[in-house]
């Protein structure tokens, strides 16, 4: 039986390293699908990454955290920019500072039912989130980070 998570700190800044996931037709980027909150009783969608561990480049991180919740690596890993995310989330107060990136995965995550691993055993499904998102109903976080990829 998997045990559940300790409640995260958030009373702390965060450094995250994150991945704008393209799919081969550059139409859709990879994004896990988060249960609801307060905030967002839909639920959310999130990027693929996670926190940057003590001693490691955000690089390595972002490459870590594929391998691990998606037993992919990342082909032609581009970084994009860095940004700050401050949000609620239950109510409580959040802030990380993100390292953008973007690169495909291999494999490639399947069309329907993909899911990722989070590092406290959790399953989530992934799916495709069109870069064209006007009609998505689900908000993406970090907020803004789609407009630095169709940028490039």
């Amino acid at each position: 039986m998997v045990e559940p998570a300790p409640p995260i700190d958030r009373s702390r800044i965060r450094v995250k390293a994150m991945l704008v996931a393209p799919n081969a037709q550059r139409t859709a980027h990879a994004v896990s699908v988060n249960a609801a909150t307060a905030e967002n009783p839909g639920g959310y969608h999130r990027l693929i990454g996670g926190s940057v561990e003590l001693g490691e480049t955000h690089i390595d991180a972002v490459r870590r955290e594929v391998r691990e919740e998606l037993s992919a690596t990342i082909r032609d890993l581009s970084y994009l920019g860095v940004v700050e995310n401050i949000f609620r989330i239950d109510g409580e107060v959040g802030h990380e500072i993100v390292f953008l990136y973007t690169g495909t995965l291999d494999p490639e995550p399947a069309a329907t039912g993909a899911t990722l691993t989070e590092s406290d055993g959790a399953v989530v499904p992934v799916v495709w989130r069109n870069f064209d998102d006007d009609a998505e109903a689900l908000p993406l976080y970090p907020a803004g980070v789609v407009g630095l990829f169709v940028q490039r």
